[in-house]
């Protein structure tokens, strides 16, 4: 692999791609985007296409007892386990 990002082949950077969106680095200004249309272009349809998704689906804030019914249904697990 290139060592300079702004040298990367575009392989490279789309491989890379995923793990630099969701490390909420700013992507946008990653050096390879600079002198390759083709990865910027794909980063703006990849843009749009997350943007439509989140429109589609409204995040909603969970159930208040969420976390104690997690911890309960955990803990359920653990003795059934045990009397296994």
């Amino acid at each position: 692999m290139t060592e300079e990002p702004e040298k990367m082949t575009c392989q490279e950077f789309q491989s890379q791609l995923a793990d630099l969106i969701g490390s909420g680095e700013d992507v946008d200004s990653h050096p390879h985007l600079k002198s390759c249309a083709r990865c910027r272009a794909l980063l703006a349809d990849l843009q749009t296409i997350a943007e439509a998704a989140r429109q589609l689906l409204p995040i909603e804030p969970p159930q208040e007892d969420l976390w104690e019914r997690i911890e309960t249904a955990i803990k359920d697990e653990e003795d059934a386990a045990r009397r296994s």
